[in-house]
């Protein structure tokens, strides 16, 4: 299909905000974009577009319901929620944009739900995974921190801040908080799913991260078969594509270049 570069698909029961940068994904690889749990398709700001600038590929950034403009989500959130999107969600979005080649880039849930996907199922199109800051267990300062942020959404203008982003703005924070708050959500666990990703990995982690620790890239490095590159960011908090944009940005390039280049390659060559 042709994708206008912004606008609406229609995944299941939910209308899905979208944007699409550059070369639609029959003319050349795809980046997919997965936000983080309190983000959108315009919270990424212009790093999409800088992004597509380097590489030349297409990027394609959306929101997932309950986020942006799409479609409300039900509440409360399953606390599978991730996995939902991962194995429900995101293979018929990928399937309606025409994708054929590329990688996924996740940030924060973003980043969970591409490495269940890429984990589960084998999906030959998806040549390589960028993880922003992943989370593949709940740890105790996650726990605080995402209390922290309640406390600020119900006491000061956070509420108004993310109203600007999201057009159920009640939706998106507490569809997300409430499942992070659940007390049965402490024993989610998506470390099983990274022995079966068959695609190279990139970590991106910023040493200050408050809302995980440099255990979650230990996770990954443990129950990986595939190759781990791994990036610490000193001094860089949860959001690295915001807090070191140039560094997130040459790190995500460079991946992407290398890992698209072994597929690029002329194929049959004598040698």
């Amino acid at each position: 299909m042709t994708l206008s570069p912004t606008g609406f698909l229609r995944i299941g029961d939910a209308d899905l905000q979208y944007r699409m940068i550059g070369p639609s994904p029959e003319a050349a690889p795809t980046i997919v974009m997965l936000h983080e749990g309190l983000g959108c398709s315009e919270l990424w700001g212009d790093f999409p577009d800088r992004l597509q600038a380097a590489t030349g590929a297409g990027v394609f950034a959306y929101s997932r319901a309950g986020y942006g403009a799409s479609s409300p989500a039900k509440l409360p959130r399953p606390l599978d929620y991730m996995q939902i999107e991962a194995l429900e969600v995101l293979p018929k979005l990928l399937d309606a944009i025409g994708f054929r080649r590329g990688i996924l880039l996740g940030h924060s849930d973003g980043g969970s739900i591409a490495a269940i996907y890429a984990g589960s199922l084998g999906d030959h199109r998806v040549r390589a995974v960028t993880l922003i800051a992943p989370h593949f267990i709940v740890e105790n300062v996650s726990v605080a921190s995402i209390a922290e942020i309640k406390t600020a959404y119900e006491t000061t203008d956070l509420r108004a801040r993310l109203a600007r982003w999201h057009r159920n703005v009640d939706n998106a924070f507490y569809g997300w908080n409430g499942a992070w708050l659940d007390p049965q959500f402490r024993t989610w666990d998506i470390s099983d799913y990274l022995a079966y990703i068959r695609v190279p990995i990139a970590i991106i982690q910023g040493a200050a991260d408050q809302y995980g620790t440099l255990r979650q890239v230990e996770i990954a490095q443990e129950e990986c078969y595939c190759p781990v590159d791994v990036t610490v960011l000193p001094g860089v908090g949860h959001s690295p594509h915001r807090e070191a944009v140039d560094a997130t940005l040459a790190i995500s390039a460079e991946f992407y270049k290398a890992v698209m280049d072994i597929h690029e390659q002329p194929q049959g060559r004598a040698a």
